[in-house]
């Protein structure tokens, strides 16, 4: 999030997130909210409510310079694009900032970040847990061997 995007942030949320029980409603009021429109626990066609929000473009233009960040968001960013399209993954990173935005901003923590190396061992592991998961449906038992 560069000056600018925090900027508008500032003039249009302020510091003060009390008015939001958690980051869920916040995103939610932000239109950043994956839809959640459910009847008989079948998805129903079409988005949400479109909202208009200079707060929310800010976050979707952050998230869209995001692709060539060599940090964490940026490496979430760029996997998010070989699984989605452009305005989905674009949505969904900037869903990640306003997380993140209302974490910093409730619980007065400065940001740290974990960069690319985090993110791969997470990738890493995600896929060996689905590797192991798979097996066991197959009716094959892992072990470890060689040390890995």
């Amino acid at each position: 999030i560069g000056v600018d995007t925090a900027l508008v942030l500032a003039g249009e949320i302020g510091s003060d997130l009390s008015q939001f029980p958690s980051s869920e409603h916040f995103c939610s009021w932000l239109g950043l909210a994956p839809p959640t429109r459910i009847s008989g626990g079948h998805r129903l066609a079409g988005g949400g409510p479109k909202i208009i929000n200079r707060a929310a473009q800010a976050l979707k233009q952050a998230a869209s310079n995001a692709r060539n960040d060599k940090g964490f968001i940026g490496a979430s960013h760029r996997a998010r694009l070989t699984r989605m399209d452009t305005s989905c993954a674009i949505k969904a990173t900037a869903h990640q900032l306003a997380r993140l935005v209302y974490n910093l901003l409730t619980k007065k923590k400065a940001y740290v970040e974990k960069g690319l190396e985090e993110f791969e061992a997470r990738s890493q592991d995600r896929q060996l847990r689905a590797l192991h998961r798979k097996a066991r449906q197959l009716g094959y038992q892992v072990g470890v061997a060689g040390g890995l």
